[in-house]
């Protein structure tokens, strides 16, 4: 960990504030990006010479070719990349308006793969980097409400997958992260709700809706546990490719698999006969 340079993207709060905190405190270095830089003043200020803050939305192309060139001017190199910036949209897909819908895909979804094609010169000349998703089980199992949010963390980790094998030849590694309910300031502060309410969905995505507000405050998992399960990882001999953090996130994959692989069994002689003759 001595001397490894994290570049991170969404780390005023959260997840992204967690590892950053905790790559500095096992010896690290840490590119921190947001939007308003003066988030984070703490980190830098306790951290001068390890902690860096750039500017970053990562919406604006631009900026994420400036925040890299700078990351890099300041530590000469990028060893691994968390794409942890987003936010989310609760509501039924009826209820979201075009314009929630645009710009939550491009936050979560085109705003991340701008990233990671910034970064990917600097692996390629290295030989060596890991790239870290920050996804959600939703992306795996997803829930009612969550069809844009969910949907476009499922096309992140889906990209991710891909990437990590076109540059499995130049030593580029990566990691898909699906957490569960954690007690950071999403709900709270990172998610936003549908403009429209149709009393149709009041018991499906305004259910969840509910579930979400019940519990927040009160989520079970531990950020802080999180961060040092994510370095930990990236740190092994052979990191894994996703990791899923949380009781409730395990359960839900695990039904998830169990119903895909009961599915597939009742339907399998219907689909393995689509092909042509041998």
């Amino acid at each position: 960990m001595d001397g490894q340079v994290w570049f991170i993207t969404g780390t005023s709060t959260g997840f992204g504030r967690a590892i950053a905190e905790e790559v500095l405190a096992q010896g690290g270095r840490v590119i921190a990006t947001a939007r308003d830089v003066r988030s984070l003043q703490s980190l830098t200020a306790k951290y001068p010479e390890r902690a860096k803050a750039v500017t970053l939305d990562v919406t604006e192309p631009a900026q994420i070719t400036a925040a890299v060139a700078h990351g890099r001017a300041a530590f000469g190199r990028i060893d691994v990349l968390v794409n942890n910036a987003g936010y989310g949209l609760v509501g039924a897909l009826e209820e979201v308006t075009d314009e929630q819908l645009r710009v939550n895909i491009e936050t979560n979804f085109i705003g991340p793969l701008n990233v990671m094609r910034a970064v990917l010169p600097v692996i390629r000349e290295q030989r060596k980097g890991h790239f870290v998703t920050i996804s959600a089980v939703a992306a795996f199992h997803n829930e009612m409400g969550f069809s844009v949010y969910g949907g476009s963390k499922a096309a992140l980790e889906a990209a991710t997958e891909a990437v990590a094998a076109e540059g499995v030849l130049f030593g580029l590694k990566a990691t898909v992260v699906e957490p569960g309910p954690f007690k950071t300031e999403f709900i709270a502060n990172g998610l936003e709700r549908a403009a429209h309410k149709i009393p149709d969905y009041a018991g499906t995505s305004g259910k969840f809706l509910g579930f979400l507000e019940k519990i927040n405050g009160n989520q079970p998992g531990d950020p802080v546990l999180a961060a040092k399960a994510i370095i930990q990882a990236v740190n092994a001999p052979k990191p894994p490719r996703r990791l899923i953090l949380g009781k409730y996130a395990y359960d839900r994959v695990r039904r998830r698999l169990d119903a895909i692989s009961k599915e597939m069994s009742e339907w399998e002689s219907l689909g393995l006969n689509t092909d042509f003759p041998a």
